[in-house]
């Protein structure tokens, strides 16, 4: 598809499948070619879709589909039809496996479905499976009503010390916001994109991803976020804070402030993109955790990672190093 009838199709796709989000948009597609990646779309004879990337590791070539694809899943000739074209793309591409995470609720249902389709759970998590869900169309007095009372308490703080929240999304203001993702990240363990990436997003979404700063009145900065815009969501995609983070409310102010602006633009939620699973204090999204669903939304835990196994050797060889990362990296 040409790039006109790829966003028209993507427009349908949106009416036909409202839970999609940025994950599997042309936007972010173009984001990924900027970063090198071969990107593959497929729309299965308009019965789906499924933004493919073919990612390029040490260990082989694999599939990724993030959030996808999207298809009915209940009708079992129709994914099996679809994984079997995938399958084809895979096997063209070189790839080991291919690695999917459909918007699915994380059930009984849904994983035997899965299963029977022969996929296997992947060792490593794709694209945010646990995650909080605001529902934007209640009223603003609602939304705060909606809060836990000590995150409710917070807000208030911050518009008492008269923290202001600004937004933008030039070249200079991704690249102080990576400065400080970066002296984050060393805080709290997590590796971080490169400037790189964002500044290939930043291309790629245009007018629809936006980086938000909590500030002191004084100017000071405290808690970035950045956020990105798709479809009926918006998406609380990445976040930095300073030291100062730790003594003011800023990234109270600023997550109450996003949510304003995504309900005042007719979004209809906001996804906060990542919390830990239940029962694992060590998980490293533990500390968010709570700041997260503080703020009255629906946890909500999609069906874990599959992988359809293209090489057995292959495959193998790559769960050695990835059951390895994920101890590392405490996931």
């Amino acid at each position: 598809m040409n790039e006109d009838a790829l966003n028209i199709k993507w427009q349908e796709i949106l009416t036909k499948f409202p839970e999609a989000n940025f994950l599997q948009s042309p936007e972010y597609g173009e984001g990924q070619r900027k970063l090198g990646a071969k990107v593959i779309t497929d729309d299965f004879d308009g019965e789906g879709w499924a933004q493919m990337i073919v990612r390029d590791a040490k260990r082989g070539k694999y599939l990724e589909i993030p959030c996808g694809p999207l298809i009915d899943w209940k009708k079992p000739k129709l994914a099996e039809k679809v994984l079997q074209k995938i399958a084809t793309i895979a096997r063209q591409e070189k790839c080991v496996f291919v690695r999917i995470r459909p918007q699915l609720p994380n059930n009984e249902d849904n994983l035997g479905r899965l299963e029977k389709l022969g996929l296997k759970k992947s060792p490593m998590h794709l694209a945010a499976e646990h995650t909080v869900i605001i529902d934007l169309t209640p009223s603003e007095e609602q939304l705060l009503a909606n809060m836990r009372r000590q995150t409710r308490y917070e807000v208030r703080q911050a518009e008492k010390q008269g923290i202001q929240v600004e937004k933008g999304n030039d070249k200079e203001l991704f690249e102080e916001f990576h400065r400080v993702q970066a002296e984050t990240a060393k805080r709290q363990n997590f590796v971080p994109p490169s400037q790189t990436t964002l500044l290939a997003e930043k291309e790629a979404f245009k007018n629809n991803i936006s980086i938000y700063i909590a500030k002191t009145t004084t100017g000071e900065k405290i808690a970035y976020g950045l956020i990105v815009k798709c479809g009926k969501e918006g998406d609380y995609y990445e976040a930095a804070s300073t030291e100062l983070n730790r003594k003011l409310p800023g990234a109270y102010a600023l997550l109450w402030q996003v949510t304003k602006d995504l309900k005042a633009e007719g979004y209809e939620r906001f996804n906060l993109w990542g919390i830990a699973p239940p029962n694992q204090p060590n998980h490293r999204y533990a500390g968010v955790t709570t700041f997260k669903t503080g703020f009255g939304g629906e946890v909500v835990e999609f069906v874990p990672a599959h992988d359809l196994v293209i090489s057995k050797v292959g495959y193998l060889k790559d769960l050695v190093v990835e059951k390895a990362r994920k101890k590392r990296r405490h996931l």
